[in-house]
């Protein structure tokens, strides 16, 4: 804190995701509820999973893009984006190809997480030190540890273990979101108190 009672912050970063910490938190509920649900819904069937992740994904990517946008002075803009185009054409991949087997969905979304995990990773890096950087930091690596997990037991994984993981990776995804709305906010609160 510095001696008027203002917090110490890179003021690029923070200015726009402080203008925009309501998006960040809607981000960050969508991704956690698109997580929840890749989790609940596995078990219904083969088929439902597939189209159900893929479905799960593009919506996920749609959001990502969107709030890019709605953020676009933001200096992870451009990663941002990176993460919604990726998971929009992975999850267009996935839903597209239902009945391609078990060993290449999971591979597929195996890759999609690898991928996704990598450019989340390099965000973390791009908007620290701001609040919540290492969230996203995190959800990058959990993301690509559940893409090496199911690259490495593709034989053995069902058609249910990939929206599980993708489940939890985008409940991860959607923390790290949270975790930056909250402490915006929180900046916020501060700069208005008396």
């Amino acid at each position: 804190m510095s001696q008027d009672n203002e917090p110490i912050f890179p003021r690029a970063i923070t200015d726009q995701v402080r203008a925009r910490w309501v998006s960040f938190l809607l981000l960050g509920l969508a991704l956690t509820l698109m997580g929840v649900l890749a989790i609940a819904l596995p078990v219904v069937s083969s088929l439902a999973t597939s189209l159900t992740v893929g479905l799960l994904l593009a919506v996920g990517g749609v959001t990502h893009a969107v709030q890019a946008f709605w953020t676009r002075d933001w200096q992870g803009f451009l990663w941002n984006l990176a993460l919604g185009i990726i998971q929009i054409v992975g999850g267009a991949l996935i839903y597209m190809q239902p009945f391609a087997g078990a060993v290449a969905i999971t591979m597929l979304v195996a890759v999609v997480l690898l991928v996704q995990g990598a450019t989340q990773s390099a965000l973390a890096f791009r908007v620290r030190p701001h609040d919540g950087w290492g969230w996203l930091l995190l959800s990058g690596l959990v993301a690509i540890l559940v893409g090496v997990l199911l690259a490495t037991h593709l034989p053995a994984a069902s058609l249910s273990t990939p929206g599980i993981m993708v489940g939890i990776a985008l409940i991860f995804s959607g923390m790290a979101y949270l975790a930056i709305a909250l402490a915006a906010r929180r900046i916020v609160k501060l700069m208005s108190a008396p």
